[in-house]
């Protein structure tokens, strides 16, 4: 097996694809957590603002849901076959609210009429709430397992993905991502609606805090496979360390004022918990709760070693552009929302 840097190609491939995936959730969470939030402010001015706050920038962040989504089909066809099988339905909703989020914040400052914005106001809120949630589901159902069969093929019956794990897993994705929206939010606003953000901020951060508690709690109790890893190499441990410091630090940077420090652990914090995902999965994609020998690894899902090798290439001279692009936007659109007449 060919390898670059000591390490081979599935394994290289893998760490690439949960990288976007990471850059996803971090660029797009505060997205989908401002948008979980857009319904609690009440005034007209408020929502707009909020709005105006992700509207720069909310599609360049689906950039990397759409690079991560290609690099998985590419790198390990048969995870991305066999995911879809057994949770279809899931997906499904997903980009069902993907595209009506996506439409709601095109449309709602389209017409004055207080019903049309009302209706999209509620249209861009539960569809971002709807996308946190299913994100969750879907991470929760790949720790939980699936019922996987002899080549790959899902068992079980298309409700399975409604799963007490799975459902806690999603609201502690969606408590993450409100969370993550309301630091962004802070430090995009000023005057009332700051000290509004503020208190919904410190209300997000116990939410996640708890809800992570209870995750953490169920999966050590009644799912203890996640952790042999961590057993079996005791420097593994640094991660969940590092995850909870993480944590940790929000609410002291928040009570010193300090959100936009705040905002860069809520990111660290998000990198550490997937990375976590990583290492109780790894080399395993996707557990078969019918018999371990089924389980889709990185292995056995992986393309050619020479369509891999290429791929990485690409990746190589694709990444740079799509970082110094994205750090490009965010330095053009920096700084408090200021209302004009090209405002959503």
């Amino acid at each position: 097996m060919e390898t670059f840097l000591g390490i081979d190609y599935p394994t290289w491939w893998f760490l690439v694809v949960g990288a976007l995936f990471s850059g996803y959730a971090i660029l797009d969470g505060f997205d989908l957590g401002a948008g979980a939030w857009h319904l609690f402010f009440r005034k007209e001015e408020s929502r707009r603002i909020a709005l105006n706050a992700v509207g720069p920038v909310w599609d360049g962040n689906e950039v990397w849901l759409v690079i991560g989504g290609g690099a998985l089909f590419a790198g390990f066809p048969i995870l991305y076959a066999s995911m879809f099988s057994a949770l279809y339905i899931p997906f499904m909703l997903f980009l069902f609210v993907l595209i009506l989020r996506a439409v709601s914040i095109e449309f709602r400052s389209k017409e004055p009429m207080f019903w049309w914005r009302q209706m999209w106001d509620i249209t861009y809120s539960v569809s971002s709430t709807l996308m946190a949630l299913l994100l969750g589901v879907v991470v929760g159902n790949l720790l939980k397992g699936v019922e996987l069969g002899p080549n790959h093929d899902f068992l079980g019956h298309w409700t399975d993905f409604l799963n007490p794990y799975s459902i806690m897993v999603g609201l502690t994705t969606v408590a993450l991502f409100m969370m993550h929206g309301a630091l962004y939010l802070a430090m995009k606003t000023e005057g009332r609606l700051f000290t509004k953000v503020n208190v919904l901020l410190k209300n997000a951060i116990i939410f996640f805090i708890v809800s992570y508690g209870m995750v953490t709690l169920y999966t050590l109790i009644y799912l203890p496979h996640l952790t042999d890893d961590l057993h079996r190499n005791a420097a593994l441990f640094v991660v969940p360390v590092l995850a909870f410091l993480s944590i940790a630090n929000i609410p002291r940077l928040v009570s010193k004022g300090k959100y936009v420090q705040a905002f860069l652990f809520s990111s660290l914090t998000i990198s550490f918990l997937l990375i976590l995902v990583a290492v109780e999965l790894y080399p395993v994609l996707v557990i078969s709760t019918v018999d371990p020998a089924y389980s889709i690894t990185v292995y056995n899902a992986a393309s050619s070693q020479k369509s891999l090798g290429i791929m990485l290439l690409m990746t190589v001279i694709g990444a740079p552009l799509v970082i110094a692009y994205t750090i490009f936007v965010y330095r053009t659109f920096w700084g408090k929302v200021k209302m004009d007449e090209t405002s959503y």
